[in-house]
């Protein structure tokens, strides 16, 4: 059964949230300080690459990479890279 994902990180005084859709054709959205600032409307095995800017002055470019597997179902990794480093992005649970 396929479900949403939600991957979020704080930077400095800064939020970044990755939603992935459900299964391999879901959509990701990328959201900083809780406002989409881009999205892809489907995604399949491989990697998905999304890039952002956090408003600071100056402006900081980062990417975010979400990883989906080739050859098995399980779920999705996310990583943010940001000034040079990759850092992995924790997936944030939702209770129902």
């Amino acid at each position: 059964m396929s479900r949403n994902h939600h991957f979020h990180v704080d930077r400095g005084d800064h939020s970044i949230t990755v939603n992935v859709g459900p299964g391999r054709t879901g959509g990701i959205e990328l959201l900083v300080d809780g406002k989409v600032i881009a999205y892809r409307r489907e995604h399949g095995t491989g990697t998905t690459v999304l890039s952002g800017e956090l408003p600071d002055d100056p402006v900081r470019g980062f990417v975010i990479r979400v990883h989906q597997p080739h050859l098995v179902r399980i779920k999705p990794g996310c990583t943010l890279e940001l000034d040079g480093v990759e850092f992995p992005m924790p997936e944030r649970y939702t209770a129902f």
